[in-house]
């Protein structure tokens, strides 16, 4: 009959500036496509030189070789009678664009310009691209030498287009489009077009899956249509970890659905849809509503059809239910793939990590033993990229990895960096986690070295300093707890470099650091102590989802070391002990809870609070717990930690990016490491405002309702 189509889109694990590993992932997604029998093969957002490029974007080698890759697709066999949309910077009357380029049989059907940026949060496109303002505007581009002897084409349509074929009409949308208040699928819905592709380069965050789907039904559910959504996977180069979700959607259900996270490279779904299903949608929502008359598209006709004659047995697609993580889910597979993606293509040969017998290092010692049931799983399923990747890493041509707590006794490393603060608690904590999940573990005891350092300044100096429990001052107590705390990074990257060496094996580990988002807020760590590290998995990540994590974990991989480190303070263990037991914990130096600190980085970050308008929101939002006093008092401790301890950031580990509060330095939160540490008016303004308050009590509420 004619009317049914089979489309292909993908979820890739692209590298930044690996033009071949992404050429053959490209290559191998298409031969998968047009294996289902596939007519148009969609990929994500510059699959061809990687998402994350940055700078990198400035060169013109990167530009180069992404047309030296397009030739190549271009020329392979296996791109033949298949439309195939694959995504590349190219540059336009001296202007970068962020492009789609469509072909088909070696000639480019349209090269199709971002029209919409992404630029903020991770994003920065403005930096490196121009966005297409010409809506519905088509100019000649005229294609490079190398590309015009393979397609025999001088020009191709540049600009705001969409793709007539014999039977249907496919439109364009590029990752932020979608999440556009004037996202294009709308026009182009009202002007026939039937199919709409968008090519993503999306990231992961804690629950913000449904966020997408959201977007993609309602593309459909207003005015009907196929939707079709490639998104990156895979740790590209940073800190962000792209989570595919490929999926298939027509007017408003969801028919095929790709993993979120997982450890394959190339990941393609195909659907199979019927037209008449779309026409029939839209005759009865769209046609009798629509108010005005949309400018025409601008239409590239093509000799080629995605359905065939004879398809009236070929079975369609049918709804499905959307199946989505837990949050604590998300934080067991998101950072462990992207540990493995770094791990695998860092030329390390495993990871160290200092284990305290806390919350923190313990949930970082989990994500890593959550990669090792990935690893078996991905294994005994049979994917070979991982098998091969596993092999190498560990050195053994023959070995094939059975159970995840041997896989980790090969790849993790973890150490209890004790002192004569520490506690025989977090020793036995941290012992008996290491021996549950599997890893190398070993007990150091670093007193000498922090004996020497000491000895050292006390000959220079003539002093010696004293805990503040021995009648020191505040400046001698923190001084000695940063000395204890520096000397375990500084064992840390020496076990990592030559604790191989010393077994007799060859390479070297990735030191891992265990910072959550809260304490990076405050500045509570000390700069360059074991919080530096190589990589965070857990540094956007919050206190309280951790707990709920380990929660999970306790069930999920049968670890019931985790009860007593739940049940424990969280405490550095840098201060003398009373009677064998510890006297610091964290929340008390802190001066908040981390469940307050979780509702002050939201609104510092996503509410775009400063002092007095936090001052406003919390008045309400803790009105039954905290005087206004108190509040004022939380907020300002708050500022005057986050102000002193903010340069502190500017070396902090690069951390998983999991929370939209998360203060990653220059990359994600953009603000001055050099404070007037006072905040004079605007603590000003908030003591005018309790003493308002408490001569009114009635203006609190009416506050905290205006800001």
């Amino acid at each position: 009959m004619g009317r049914k189509v089979t489309l292909a889109t993908c979820s890739l694990n692209q590298w930044v500036l690996d033009f071949e590993g992404n050429s053959e992932r490209i290559l191998r997604s298409i031969e998968m496509a047009k294996a289902h029998g596939a007519k148009y093969r969609l990929g994500p957002e510059l699959e061809i030189c990687g998402f994350g490029c940055a700078d990198h974007f400035y060169e013109s080698d990167t530009l180069l070789h992404s047309f030296q890759v397009l030739r190549s697709l271009l020329e392979a066999p296996i791109t033949q009678d298949i439309i195939c949309d694959v995504g590349m910077p190219i540059m336009h009357h001296n202007v970068r664009y962020n492009c789609r380029v469509l072909f088909l049989n070696r000639r480019i059907l349209l090269i199709r310009p971002k029209m919409a940026m992404a630029n903020y949060g991770n994003y920065r496109e403005l930096r490196w691209f121009s966005p297409w303002r010409q809506r519905r505007q088509v100019e000649e581009y005229f294609l490079p030498r190398m590309i015009q002897e393979v397609t025999g084409q001088d020009t191709v349509p540049f600009g705001d287009c969409v793709l007539s074929t014999k039977d249907t009409c496919i439109g364009t949308e590029i990752c932020a489009e979608l999440w556009s208040p004037s996202s294009p699928h709308v026009q182009m819905g009202l002007d026939g077009v039937e199919i709409f592709t968008n090519s993503s380069a999306s990231h992961h965050e804690l629950r913000k899956a449904e966020q997408r789907l959201d977007l993609i039904r309602s593309a459909t559910t207003k005015s009907g249509g196929i939707y079709l959504y490639a998104n990156q996977r895979g740790c590209d180069g940073d800190r962000v970890y792209y989570d595919g979700c490929a999926m298939v959607a027509i007017n408003g259900d969801i028919v095929a659905q790709g993993a979120q996270f997982s450890l394959s490279d190339v990941e393609v779904i195909t659907a199979t849809l019927d037209l008449e299903d779309v026409r029939s949608y839209r005759g009865e929502v769209c046609q009798p509503r629509m108010e005005a008359e949309p400018k025409p598209c601008h239409r590239i006709k093509v000799d080629f059809s995605l359905s065939t004659c004879d398809d009236v047995h070929l079975p369609t697609h049918q709804p499905i239910r959307w199946l989505f993580h837990t949050p604590e889910e998300e934080i067991s597979l998101g950072p462990a793939c992207w540990l493995w993606d770094y791990l695998r293509r860092s030329g390390q040969a495993g990871f160290l990590l200092p284990l305290s017998g806390g919350v923190d290092s313990s949930s970082t010692a989990c994500i890593v033993h959550s990669m090792c049931v990935l690893l078996c799983q991905a294994v005994q399923d049979g994917n070979p990229q991982v098998l091969q990747d596993v092999r190498r890493l560990v050195g053994d041509a023959s070995y094939r990895p059975l159970l995840p707590t041997e896989l980790c006794g090969r790849v993790l490393t973890t150490c209890y960096m004790a002192s004569e603060n520490s506690s025989e608690d977090t020793c036995s904590r941290a012992r008996d986690l290491a021996a549950q999940i599997g890893s190398t573990h070993m007990n150091i005891n670093i007193d000498m070295a922090v004996k020497g350092i000491l000895g050292i300044f006390s000959v220079v100096t003539g002093r010696r300093p004293q805990f503040r429990a021995n009648g020191g001052s505040h400046r001698e107590n923190l001084a000695l707890q940063n000395v204890q705390a520096r000397v375990r990074m500084v064992l840390a990257y020496l076990f990592a470099q030559l604790g191989l060496w010393s077994r007799g094996q060859p390479g070297g580990l990735l030191v891992l650091g265990s910072a959550n988002v809260d304490e990076s807020l405050t500045g509570y760590f000390t700069k360059y102590d074991c919080s530096s590290a190589d990589i965070n998995p857990i540094g956007g990540v919050s206190k309280t989802d951790l707990k709920s994590f380990l929660l999970y974990c306790v069930e999920q991989f049968q670890l019931p070391a985790l009860r007593g480190i739940l049940a424990a303070p969280p405490t550095a263990e840098l201060e003398p002990l009373t009677d064998g037991q510890v006297s610091q914990t964290d929340e008390a130096d802190m001066g908040m809870t981390y469940s307050e600190l979780s509702v002050i980085g939201r609104l510092r970050k996503i509410s775009k609070c400063g002092p007095f308008s936090m001052f406003c929101k919390l008045l309400h939002l803790w009105r039954d717990a905290l005087s206004p006093s108190e509040v004022a008092q939380k907020v300002k401790h708050f500022f005057r930690m986050y102000s002193v301890n903010r340069h502190k950031m500017t070396t902090v580990t690069p951390a998983y990016h999991a929370e939209s509060y998360g203060p990653d330095d220059n990359r994600f939160d953009l603000r001055p490491f050099l404070y007037n540490t006072r905040w004079n008016w605007q603590f000003r303004c908030i003591d005018e405002q309790v003493s308002q308050t408490a001569a009114n009590p009635r203006s609190s509420e009416e506050l905290s309702s205006s800001v």
